[in-house]
Protein backbone atom coordinates (compact mmCIF):
# COMPACT_ATOMS: atom_id res chain seq x y z
CA UNK A 1 0.00 0.00 0.00
CA UNK A 2 1.24 3.21 -0.71
CA UNK A 3 1.56 6.27 1.26
CA UNK A 4 -0.94 8.08 -0.60
CA UNK A 5 -3.26 5.16 0.01
CA UNK A 6 -2.82 5.05 3.77
CA UNK A 7 -3.49 8.71 3.90
CA UNK A 8 -6.64 8.91 2.06
CA UNK A 9 -5.58 10.64 -0.85
CA UNK A 10 -6.26 10.14 -3.95
CA UNK A 11 -2.81 9.41 -6.46
CA UNK A 12 -4.43 11.28 -9.00
CA UNK A 13 -5.11 14.66 -7.28
CA UNK A 14 -2.97 17.44 -8.22
CA UNK A 15 -0.92 18.83 -5.06
CA UNK A 16 -1.33 22.85 -4.72
CA UNK A 17 0.81 24.80 -6.80
CA UNK A 18 1.47 28.39 -5.69
CA UNK A 19 0.91 30.85 -8.52
CA UNK A 20 1.37 34.50 -6.88
CA UNK A 21 -1.76 36.58 -7.63
CA UNK A 22 0.44 39.24 -9.07
CA UNK A 23 1.59 36.79 -11.64
CA UNK A 24 -1.27 35.09 -12.58
CA UNK A 25 -2.65 36.35 -16.33
CA UNK A 26 -6.08 34.70 -14.72
CA UNK A 27 -6.27 36.91 -11.56
CA UNK A 28 -5.46 39.96 -13.68
CA UNK A 29 -8.31 39.15 -16.55
CA UNK A 30 -10.70 38.81 -13.78
CA UNK A 31 -9.28 42.26 -12.30
CA UNK A 32 -9.42 43.83 -15.78
CA UNK A 33 -13.42 42.84 -16.07
CA UNK A 34 -13.81 43.90 -12.77
CA UNK A 35 -17.79 41.93 -11.95
CA UNK A 36 -20.35 40.58 -14.07
CA UNK A 37 -22.49 43.76 -15.01
CA UNK A 38 -19.35 44.41 -17.17
CA UNK A 39 -19.39 40.52 -18.66
CA UNK A 40 -23.54 41.66 -19.33
CA UNK A 41 -22.85 45.05 -21.04
CA UNK A 42 -20.90 42.97 -23.36
CA UNK A 43 -23.54 40.64 -23.91
CA UNK A 44 -26.12 43.63 -24.62
CA UNK A 45 -23.49 45.02 -27.76
CA UNK A 46 -23.42 42.10 -29.03
CA UNK A 47 -27.03 41.44 -29.43
CA UNK A 48 -27.51 45.37 -30.54
CA UNK A 49 -27.86 47.00 -28.21
CA UNK A 50 -25.34 49.87 -28.13
CA UNK A 51 -27.43 52.85 -26.60
CA UNK A 52 -27.53 53.68 -22.67
CA UNK A 53 -31.17 53.49 -22.33
CA UNK A 54 -31.51 50.65 -24.14
CA UNK A 55 -28.72 48.25 -22.13
CA UNK A 56 -30.48 50.00 -18.63
CA UNK A 57 -33.96 48.82 -19.73
CA UNK A 58 -32.77 45.13 -20.77
CA UNK A 59 -30.40 44.85 -17.42
CA UNK A 60 -32.71 46.50 -15.28
CA UNK A 61 -29.55 47.85 -13.80
CA UNK A 62 -29.83 51.44 -11.77
CA UNK A 63 -28.49 53.94 -14.27
CA UNK A 64 -25.51 54.94 -11.68
CA UNK A 65 -24.43 51.14 -11.98
CA UNK A 66 -24.50 51.49 -15.70
CA UNK A 67 -23.17 54.59 -16.32
CA UNK A 68 -19.87 53.41 -13.61
CA UNK A 69 -19.60 49.91 -15.78
CA UNK A 70 -20.09 51.44 -19.21
CA UNK A 71 -17.26 54.01 -18.14
CA UNK A 72 -14.81 51.39 -17.02
CA UNK A 73 -15.38 49.05 -19.82
CA UNK A 74 -14.17 52.23 -21.66
CA UNK A 75 -11.76 53.37 -19.82
CA UNK A 76 -10.28 50.11 -19.65
CA UNK A 77 -10.54 50.05 -23.48
CA UNK A 78 -13.27 46.91 -23.94
CA UNK A 79 -15.96 49.34 -25.58
CA UNK A 80 -15.30 52.81 -27.14
CA UNK A 81 -17.83 55.26 -26.92
CA UNK A 82 -19.05 57.02 -29.75
CA UNK A 83 -21.26 60.44 -29.86
CA UNK A 84 -23.89 60.52 -32.38
CA UNK A 85 -26.37 63.17 -33.61
CA UNK A 86 -29.53 62.56 -35.58
CA UNK A 87 -31.17 65.82 -37.26
CA UNK A 88 -33.31 67.23 -34.83
CA UNK A 89 -32.00 65.00 -32.40
CA UNK A 90 -29.99 65.97 -29.19
CA UNK A 91 -26.39 64.10 -28.84
CA UNK A 92 -26.66 60.94 -27.56
CA UNK A 93 -23.75 57.94 -27.48
CA UNK A 94 -23.53 54.68 -28.66
CA UNK A 95 -20.90 51.84 -27.61
CA UNK A 96 -19.10 49.47 -29.90
CA UNK A 97 -16.78 46.52 -28.91
CA UNK A 98 -13.20 46.77 -29.29
CA UNK A 99 -10.68 44.53 -30.45
CA UNK A 100 -9.93 44.33 -26.79
CA UNK A 101 -13.37 43.26 -26.11
CA UNK A 102 -14.53 41.16 -29.13
CA UNK A 103 -11.00 39.18 -28.20
CA UNK A 104 -13.70 37.78 -24.84
CA UNK A 105 -15.94 36.31 -26.96
CA UNK A 106 -14.04 33.07 -26.50
CA UNK A 107 -15.26 33.29 -22.84
CA UNK A 108 -18.34 34.14 -23.38
CA UNK A 109 -18.63 31.51 -25.55
CA UNK A 110 -17.92 29.36 -22.76
CA UNK A 111 -20.06 30.61 -20.61
CA UNK A 112 -23.00 30.31 -22.04
CA UNK A 113 -22.33 26.57 -23.18
CA UNK A 114 -21.05 26.00 -19.29
CA UNK A 115 -24.41 27.35 -18.13
CA UNK A 116 -26.45 25.65 -20.59
CA UNK A 117 -24.79 22.12 -19.55
CA UNK A 118 -24.66 23.20 -15.47
CA UNK A 119 -27.41 25.86 -14.58
CA UNK A 120 -30.82 25.10 -14.22
CA UNK A 121 -33.38 26.93 -15.77
CA UNK A 122 -34.68 27.03 -19.15
CA UNK A 123 -32.47 26.41 -22.37
CA UNK A 124 -30.90 29.61 -23.45
CA UNK A 125 -32.45 31.64 -26.50
CA UNK A 126 -28.93 33.30 -27.23
CA UNK A 127 -27.11 31.75 -29.67
CA UNK A 128 -23.45 32.47 -30.67
CA UNK A 129 -23.66 31.60 -34.59
CA UNK A 130 -21.37 32.52 -37.25
CA UNK A 131 -22.49 34.75 -40.43
CA UNK A 132 -23.69 31.68 -42.53
CA UNK A 133 -25.17 30.24 -39.83
CA UNK A 134 -23.05 27.60 -37.97
CA UNK A 135 -23.35 27.25 -34.43
CA UNK A 136 -19.85 28.33 -32.10
CA UNK A 137 -18.37 26.80 -29.82
CA UNK A 138 -15.56 26.30 -27.47
CA UNK A 139 -12.66 23.74 -27.80
CA UNK A 140 -10.00 23.08 -25.31
CA UNK A 141 -6.96 22.18 -27.64
CA UNK A 142 -3.27 21.53 -27.24
CA UNK A 143 -0.06 23.22 -28.88
CA UNK A 144 -0.50 19.81 -31.36
CA UNK A 145 -4.17 21.07 -31.93
CA UNK A 146 -5.36 18.02 -30.73
CA UNK A 147 -8.15 18.43 -28.61
CA UNK A 148 -7.83 17.93 -24.29
CA UNK A 149 -10.55 16.56 -22.26
CA UNK A 150 -10.41 19.19 -19.12
CA UNK A 151 -10.01 16.11 -17.12
CA UNK A 152 -6.34 16.14 -18.42
CA UNK A 153 -5.46 19.89 -17.54
CA UNK A 154 -3.20 20.28 -14.88
CA UNK A 155 -2.07 23.77 -13.25
CA UNK A 156 2.13 24.67 -13.32
CA UNK A 157 3.93 27.29 -12.39
CA UNK A 158 6.03 28.96 -15.07
CA UNK A 159 9.60 28.22 -14.29
CA UNK A 160 10.69 31.32 -15.62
Amino acid sequence: MTETDRTGQDPARQAHVQVPIDTCALARAIGEIGDGWILLILREVLCGATRFDTMQEELGISRGVLAERLRLAVERELLTRRPVKEPGQRTHHTYELTNKGRALLPALVALRSWSDAWLAGTPSKLRMRTRDGRDVRVRLVGDDGQDVDADEIIVVAATT
